[in-house]
């Protein structure tokens, strides 16, 4: 059981001990510890506390190195190639769902690894879970078949108050802990403070539209599309007086160009392409098809067509326009509750170049 010393993985762990299973914890170390930000050591020790409760062992496994090389570097790289990366879509892809697998499970065939993920299984496919509100599968779409036969999701079919309700029921401690937020590595802190730390500032011109200069930006790897607040613009004379929002980052010259009023037709895009897209199954269903997709996590499923290109490429036409794709976010595919794959966005058409 992978236990994070949330309420999630503690009743996935109480659920596998009723239902007979040989359950034992293990407890990701994925970041610097002595960080303040980082809720690592609160979080072991929440987790000893569970395991004493459901009476289960508990094994520590450092995986720091291997988060930072292959999750945490690749999310400052992005970062500086004018992208919005999605560091959670790596650590599943990378580190729960592959090195965990490898150190905790080994060549020992009987044994699955169980998390607290609100996600569904049926084989090798990944279907959404019950609870809609907290579905997590957008950020698990990476995960290959082959690896997801070795897991099981016992809250896939729960809605979070059931899992509370179970947790306090059970007497364990962790019932009423709130949801974790963010990222390990950045905690309960600025966003653009922490990456500030990491990615120097380089500061250039904001820009409308027509070219005016509305003020200057801190560098566009603090900034993303359809970005609102933290802009420094204000209100302007002869402004409509609708907010202002990041339309686009070009890279070639150091802008941020900036629109004004949520409706723009420079945030709206009707296609979009992807970089090689991931199956789950480990094949597109078909060269060209229809299905249902979202380009962010919790959005309500958008209906589109998707076309396989070569290299794996895809390209994306929705029926409705989006707001704000992203370049370097994610596009995942679905049929009905089955999580298909997905790829990371690599551009955008916007309306206003239709």
């Amino acid at each position: 059981m992978a236990l994070s010393g949330g309420v999630d993985s503690a009743v996935s762990a109480l659920l596998l001990k009723n239902d007979g299973w040989d359950v034992r914890a293990v407890f990701m170390r994925n970041w610097d510890g002595s960080d303040p930000h980082c809720t690592v050591r609160e979080d072991f020790f929440d987790a000893l506390a569970i395991c004493e409760r459901l009476n289960i062992e508990l094994e520590a496994v450092d995986l720091a190195r291997r988060y930072r090389e292959q999750v945490f570097e690749v999310f400052l790289e992005h970062q500086m190639q004018g992208l919005t990366p999605n560091p959670d879509v790596l650590c599943n892809t990378e580190i729960k769902f592959a090195a965990l697998i490898e150190q905790a499970l080994g060549a020992d065939s009987d044994a699955v690894l169980a998390t607290g993920h609100y996600a569904r299984r049926r084989g090798r496919e990944l279907l959404c879970a019950v609870d809609g509100n907290k579905d997590q599968t957008y950020f698990m779409h990476q995960v290959r078949g082959d690896a997801l036969e070795r897991v099981v999701f016992p809250i896939g079919h729960l809605r979070k108050p059931q899992v509370r309700a179970l947790a306090a029921e059970a007497g364990i401690p962790v019932a009423d802990k709130r949801d974790s937020t963010g990222l390990c590595f950045i905690g309960e802190r600025h966003f653009r403070s922490f990456l500030r730390q990491h990615i120097a500032p380089q500061p250039g011109l904001i820009l409308d539209e027509s070219g005016v200069c509305l003020g200057e930006h801190l560098g566009l790897p603090y900034y993303t599309l359809g970005q609102r607040q933290g802009l420094g613009i204000g209100g302007l004379s002869g402004g409509s007086g609708a907010p202002w929002y990041v339309a686009e980052k070009r890279l070639k010259d150091n802008i941020l160009l900036v629109v004004q009023g949520a409706d723009h037709p420079m945030l709206h895009a009707r296609e979009l392409r992807t970089r090689c897209a991931d199956w789950i199954s480990g094949a597109p269903p078909a060269a060209e098809f229809d299905c249902l997709s979202r380009i962010r996590h919790r959005q309500p499923l958008q209906a589109c067509r998707v076309q396989v290109l070569d290299g794996g490429l895809c390209r994306v036409e929705f029926a409705r326009p989006q707001w704000a794709p992203t370049p370097g976010q994610s596009i995942v595919f679905y049929s009905g509750e089955v999580c298909l794959g997905g790829a990371v966005i690599a551009s955008r058409t916007t309306l206003s170049r239709l």
